[in-house]
């Protein structure tokens, strides 16, 4: 329970380190996705604001120049008609009634006013003219055949107007000229109604004067900018018309864009507040904030399900390897994957049906030499006996000739027995010779099996050590090709800002421009689907760099394993040594055994050929009953050493019944522990 306990922590641990290595990794890499996310959506907003912006100013200007040259239009034709008509005054009082009110922009309609300081103007109309001559449109009309539009003044009634005027070529010798007025208040109407962006501001400036002829703010209409003003936004306005550079900029946290009106000297100043155009970014960062939190989620419970996959098996494998390493060989390993820890558990599946087969093998060999130690010291014992009776015998003989015969007899038959005693022990020690010597062959075998078995460990290990090598050089493969990858990105993000410039040039060369802007417009297309794929193939590069360093971290996990098995199986080695040489030196007392039992059957020999001489000879009985004596005494001393040998024989046999009992090979065997 022990084991299992310590082996279930270090699971643990091994998980909450990759955890701690991996999830703030994680953490780190979405952060600065949606940082980078964030940043290029908040240039991408600013790009497209500037790109709308100007796109408003644009159209903006376009339909000032196409409502003046729609009002000088009218004004034109009004002016012809009178040039052919050369009217009186009352049929020109006349003609000019009947465009009194038409024109929304101008109810007054036109009025002619000649050199002699005379002003006609047509019937209903609410315009009050003194001193004519003096006047700035008379002055500017004088100078031009067609209708034009002056600069902006304040007429008698308070208000600001611009007037169109020109000379009638009527071919009389009064010089007549011809005007009609537009309010500033109706271009304000044009400048403010035409904003196309929304929350965007417009007004209209007079580089001449750089007065505001236009503007949402009714008191700075008529007003002049300078560069003292407070408002930074006419202050730029002022900066940029003095140094005629009417490229949009971003100032004090707007943007502003400027626009010449075609016919005219005005400039038309479009702005728009940076906080409004980025609302939305902050919006799109609080839910790229939230995704994020739900991904590094996701992706916490799909590493730890994945972890626990991975680490599954080494569970197995470990608590495989903690049991054989408590001699438990009973135990079954199946292959639960196709990877490096499959093959690991195959193999150690392979050396514990091996070592299982080999323990079995020794057990049956310890088992036959205790029985055989067993015999030899039942059969020395005997012998024991037999030499003490021996000795005995040659004692009283030695006391007592009178009972000679009856002793030679008795010794004549315990030498016939002796010898057939001693031959059965000689055959006993040949047979337990025999299989010691099959036990040491045996013993021999296993060790160097498990020396094989721990140089294929070894190799298993380097093999290990080069597939981590392999993935690494994957790794460095994959940052390179995430480099050229961001490189395309760039020329991709480079190509579709000249795609959008080139649009804008296009946009602004009117019709000419059309079939460039197409193109321009399908290699933007193309630059983003570059930069898309760009994204897609870095994306798919940082999972294969993740799946590696995972894979890396497994491959060394493997590692550590494969060397804890190297250990173990190393000590086996050094246990299988000790084995050997415990069976070597039971070989080695078994042949001092067999040396003693072919002594006591030369002695045996030698006692049966003396009774038969005692039987002769009474009297050489006598004379060598000393000489038996110390035979006898002999034979006890060796019946002894055969009887310590067949008990050290009986010692060792037991020591490697217990070694081997120390193992667990079958569910009904118990382990048995030293001691």
């Amino acid at each position: 329970m022990a084991t299992q306990n310590a082996k279930s922590k270090k699971n643990r641990k091994i998980r909450d380190k990759l955890l701690l290595l991996i999830i703030p990794a994680v953490i780190v890499t979405i952060v600065v996705l949606v940082i980078i996310a964030s940043l290029l959506s908040r240039a991408r907003m600013q790009e497209m604001a500037q790109s709308t912006l100007e796109s408003s100013i644009t159209n903006q200007a376009d339909n000032i120049d196409g409502w003046l040259t729609e009002n000088l239009q009218n004004f034109s034709t009004i002016k012809q008609g009178i040039e052919g008509m050369q009217p009186d005054d009352e049929t020109l009082v006349r003609y000019l009634t009947t465009y009194v009110g038409k024109n929304t922009n101008s109810p007054n309609g036109v009025y002619v006013a000649s050199q002699s300081g005379q002003v006609v103007k047509g019937n209903g109309a609410d315009i009050q003219i003194s001193n004519p001559t003096e006047q700035q449109w008379f002055k500017e009309g004088m100078s031009r055949v067609n209708m034009a539009y002056g600069s902006p003044y304040k007429n008698e009634e308070g208000q600001y107007v611009i007037s169109a005027s020109g000379i009638i070529n009527d071919g009389g010798d009064i010089i007549r000229v011809a005007a009609a007025d537009v309010t500033l208040d109706q271009i304000s109407i044009i400048v403010n109604s035409g904003v196309k962006m929304k929350n965007a501001s417009s007004f209209l400036v007079d580089t001449d004067d750089n007065m505001i002829l236009a503007h949402r703010d009714e008191n700075l209409v008529s007003t002049t900018i300078s560069d003292t003003s407070n408002d930074p936004i006419i202050k730029c306005a002022y900066n940029k018309i003095m140094a005629s550079d009417y490229t949009t900029v971003n100032t004090s946290g707007y943007t502003i864009a400027f626009q010449e009106v075609a016919g005219t000297n005005w400039v038309l100043v479009s702005y728009i507040a940076d906080s409004i155009i980025l609302a939305d970014i902050t919006k799109l960062s609080l839910i790229l904030m939230g995704v994020g939190v739900i991904a590094v989620i996701l992706i916490t419970i799909m590493i730890s399900i994945i972890i626990n996959r991975v680490v599954r098996p080494l569970a197995s494998i470990t608590q495989h390897i903690s049991a054989m390493s408590n001699g438990d060989f009973t135990i079954e390993i199946a292959r639960e994957s196709n990877d490096e820890i499959g093959v690991m558990g195959e193999q150690v599946s392979k050396f514990v049906a091996l070592m299982r087969k080999m323990l079995s093998s020794i057990n049956d060999e310890s088992e036959k030499l205790k029985q055989e130690s067993n015999n030899s010291d039942r059969v020395s014992k005997n012998m024991f006996d037999a030499s003490q009776s021996q000795e005995n015998a040659m004692v009283n003989l030695k006391n007592t000739v009178d009972e000679l015969a009856l002793a030679v007899n008795e010794i004549a038959e315990n030498a016939t027995t002796l010898a057939m005693v001693v031959s059965d022990t000689r055959e006993n020690s040949n047979q337990a010779n025999e299989s010691m010597k099959e036990t040491v062959e045996i013993s021999k075998q296993g060790r160097d099996d498990m020396e094989k078995l721990s140089i294929a460990m070894d190799g298993i290990k380097n093999s290990n050590d080069a597939l981590v090598e392999s993935i690494n050089e994957v790794g460095k493969a994959s940052e390179e090709i995430t480099k050229i990858v961001g490189l395309i990105a760039e020329i991709a993000d480079e190509t579709n800002l000249l795609s959008l410039n080139a649009s804008i040039e296009a946009a602004r060369a009117g019709e000419a421009g059309k079939g460039f802007a197409v193109v321009a417009s399908e290699i933007g297309k193309l630059a983003q689907n570059s930069a898309a794929s760009a994204e897609n193939i870095a994306r798919l590069i940082d999972d294969v760099g993740k799946a590696i360093g995972s894979v890396v971290s497994q491959a060394e996990a493997s590692a550590e394993n494969i060397e804890a098995n190297s250990t173990l199986i190393h000590t086996a080695v050094d246990t299988f040594d000790r084995i050997y040489q415990n069976i070597e030196k039971s070989n080695e007392l078994l042949d001092l055994m067999i040396q003693d039992v072919q002594k006591v059957d030369e002695v045996s020999t030698n006692v049966a050929a003396i009774s038969e001489e005692q039987a002769a000879s009474a009297d050489e009985i006598l004379e060598t009953s000393k000489h038996m004596v110390e035979q006898a005494r002999s034979i006890t001393t060796s019946s002894q050493d055969v009887a310590d040998n067949s008990h050290e024989l009986a010692n060792t046999s037991q020591m490697l019944t217990g070694y081997v009992q120390q193992f667990k090979i079958s569910k009904e065997e118990g382990i048995v522990n030293e001691g």
